[in-house]
């Protein structure tokens, strides 16, 4: 017999005189210490900044547009051949499409035609 002989070990639990520490969580930094910054002065507001009521001066840029002229000239054409489809679907009714869908159907072969298998 060729097996190893002792009881069952299971990682992480029971070890003796092994001490483990547990992990100190790091501190995260607000989210908001890049928008504010400390108004020096006698509170002038500049054009884009505000004052609030603890000092701070936030400033009112709107998000940058990061996007590349190939990106808005992409994003443009999309939206040019979605109006595009959208006036085509609208051209015609359900009705007139099944209409025109059943005259094609009826001028095709008969081979194109299911054929008949089985007795009958």
């Amino acid at each position: 017999m060729s097996f190893v002989g002792g009881k069952l070990k299971l990682k992480g639990v029971g070890d003796v005189g092994v001490v483990r520490k547990k992990k100190k969580k790091k501190k995260k930094k607000g989210k908001g210490s890049k928008n504010e910054e400390a108004v020096v002065g006698s509170g002038q507001q500049d054009g884009g900044e505000r004052e609030t009521t603890l000092g701070y001066a936030i400033r009112d840029e709107g998000p940058a547009d990061r996007r590349t002229t190939a990106e808005k000239k992409f994003e443009q054409k999309l939206a040019k051949r979605e109006e595009e489809e959208i006036a085509k679907a609208a051209k015609m009714t359900h009705r007139e499409r099944v209409k025109e869908f059943n005259e094609k159907l009826a001028n095709l072969s008969e081979h194109y035609d299911i054929p008949k298998v089985g007795p009958g």
